[in-house]
């Protein structure tokens, strides 16, 4: 062969292995797409039922609520079932919720699955939906809200440390840790917890069609079992999937289709890094890298929850929820 067939023969090797290269690149990332489907939204192309779990305390959980909407919204999944184990959490966490759950449910059916406990806020969200079952044995109610803060004072005046305030007007960061609150202070949150604990019995009473005076003779922060809530109209039916896929084959859902969990996508750059700095601070320093996440564990979740809080409290003096 002469120079110049040489050198066109290697033209052509080169174009073809950049075809090839190009090829395998997009075939690369055609698989990578299709698994990151697979993995955030299992089995979404084959008709079926998604099931989203809401479990512990609850907060304002923007990886929830996409995850609710990412289901309304999915064609393939044709009910949601939301699955409640709950003691409540912020009245604005279960708002946003509730919110989430009544636009949901007008593109499918929605029914709530209450397992152990759906109380307080966890019942605003069984409330969201268009069915309730729960077992007969579960907990629900504890319609009501609670503001609560940690009085501090005596324990500064013991250690020598006092707080000195300069505010621009006598209700600003009211009510304080670091002394008695006063009347006013104590009247303005009222007033806040009435208001809220008022939507809370709204809310009830619009989405289970009871009348309001029959919810406000439940919503004292009383807590029910599930038959004691199927007689006061707080659940629709007791049982499980059973009774779920009844209600849902009343609504012309298929009974045999298979119930798919769909869960929330944590990942995050902001996690990694803070997971990072808490190995740090255990390995070099002995120092526990999560210590407000210890202590939050040991109160059950719910000592550093803020503003008004939807929470029924176990153990300790009765909650007072209204």
């Amino acid at each position: 062969m002469t120079d110049p067939e040489i050198l066109a023969d290697r033209r052509r090797i080169r174009r073809k292995l950049s075809f090839w290269r190009i090829l395998s690149v997009v075939a690369a990332i055609a698989l990578v797409a299709a698994l990151a489907v697979n993995i955030g939204f299992p089995e979404t192309r084959a008709d079926h039922i998604a099931r989203i779990d809401i479990t512990g305390v609850i907060t304002d959980d923007e990886a929830l609520l996409h995850l609710i909407d990412a289901a309304a919204k999915n064609k393939a999944a044709k009910a949601l079932v939301v699955s409640i184990s709950s003691p409540g959490g912020t009245t604005y966490g279960g708002e946003r919720l509730h919110k989430a759950l009544v636009a949901a449910s007008a593109l499918k059916p929605v029914v709530a699955d209450v397992r152990t406990l759906a109380a307080s806020a966890g019942h605003m969200i069984a409330a969201s939906t268009d069915h309730i079952v729960a077992g007969e044995s579960s907990i629900v109610g504890s319609i009501g809200v609670i503001f609560q803060y940690a009085q501090a004072g005596e324990l500064l005046e013991k250690i020598g440390v006092r707080i000195e305030d300069i505010k621009s007007s006598p209700m600003k960061a009211e009510p304080s840790p670091f002394h008695d609150a006063s009347e006013e202070a104590k009247a303005m949150i009222r007033s806040m917890v009435l208001d809220s604990y008022d939507w809370f019995v709204d809310l009830v009473a619009e989405r289970r069609q009871i009348d309001r005076a029959q919810v406000l003779a439940l919503a004292d922060g009383s807590i029910f079992t599930g038959r004691q809530g199927l007689e006061n109209g707080l659940v629709d039916a007791l049982g499980g999937e059973d009774e779920i896929r009844a209600y849902l084959k009343g609504r012309g859902i298929d009974e045999t289709l298979k119930i798919v969990k769909w869960e929330p996508d944590r990942s995050s750059t902001d996690g990694l890094l803070k997971l990072q700095a808490s190995s740090f601070v255990e390995r070099y320093l002995g120092m526990p890298g999560r210590v407000s996440d210890e202590i939050d564990r040991l109160s059950g979740g719910k000592l550093f929850l803020d503003g008004l809080v939807s929470v029924w409290q176990v153990g300790g003096q009765p909650a007072r929820d209204n």
